[in-house]
């Protein structure tokens, strides 16, 4: 069967449309708000969403995700819970549903046993922020062997190495829009247009932006560049401010920036 995220980009491609990806803690404020939020966010026009490993030490991450984690560490969220929450997910959703997370906790839990895990609940792909790309084959094997795609990541530094990364990557390549850990930003520095000529040279699989992107305005703004943008901090803000009643207004946020990158 296709990978669900190669799916999306063509179907995305087809309508003319970009693709949204959205991110959220898992078991912030509790797990069964993650479900909702989830399912949530699929409805208002989210494409694709990533589902964040809480992590003790996320050193991609600026305060407000870090906070996220903390909050969900204190209800011993793991990752057997997670994911018996996206076989729950599966049975409301077809849409791809990555995990973002730190390579301690894969090299934990048990490299292999995590990524037959992910294609036995059906997992679409795997975000290590910290995995540098030279140390790919630590799970290169296991995401070939499952058809989970290994999400690689390109950073304002990466020059050069944007077109080795990109000749490898699968499913989508993330691009993080500026130096530094995650977090909302009223403005970005990075000249995407010589950041990005590269993946303009080949055919390479869709890319997407994120790290600060933090309202509809901005999301289009990015999607000019590229396949689409990922949104993270912002919704994770929201979370923070209502809990478990933060269901309905991450839903009207999603639906505000859908609208912006449908104008």
């Amino acid at each position: 069967m296709k990978n669900r995220i190669d799916a999306c980009f063509e179907d995305l491609k087809a309508q003319g449309k970009k693709a949204l990806v959205t991110f959220i803690t898992a078991g912030d404020p509790d797990l069964a708000t993650t479900e909702k939020l989830v399912l949530e966010m699929f409805d208002k026009g989210a494409d694709i969403v990533e589902i964040g490993v809480p992590f003790s030490d996320p050193i991609a991450e600026g305060g407000t995700i870090q906070r996220a984690s903390l909050r969900s560490l204190k209800h011993n969220t793991n990752l057997d819970q997670i994911f018996e929450l996206v076989s729950r997910l599966r049975d409301n959703t077809e849409k791809p549903i990555l995990l973002m997370m730190y390579l301690n906790t894969v090299f934990r839990y048990g490299t292999e046993k995590f990524f037959n895990n992910c294609k036995n609940v059906q997992i679409d792909g795997v975000i290590i922020p910290d995995m540098p790309f030279e140390e790919r084959d630590e799970v290169k094997e296991y995401s070939e062997k499952t058809g989970v795609r290994s999400i690689y990541l390109v950073a304002p530094t990466s020059k050069e190495r944007v077109k080795m990364i990109a000749e490898e990557s699968k499913g989508f390549l993330y691009i993080v829009s500026s130096l530094g850990v995650t977090g909302t930003r009223n403005e970005f520095s990075t000249n995407f247009d010589e950041l990005l000529a590269p993946l303009k040279e080949g055919n390479y699989c869709p890319a997407c932006i994120g790290f600060g992107i933090s309202n509809g305005e901005q999301a289009r703004k990015m999607a000019d560049y590229c396949d689409g943008c990922i949104i993270g901090s912002a919704i994770v803000n929201i979370v923070e401010k209502y809990g478990a009643d933060s269901v309905e207004p991450v839903g009207e946020f999603i639906e505000s920036v859908r609208t912006a990158l449908d104008a």
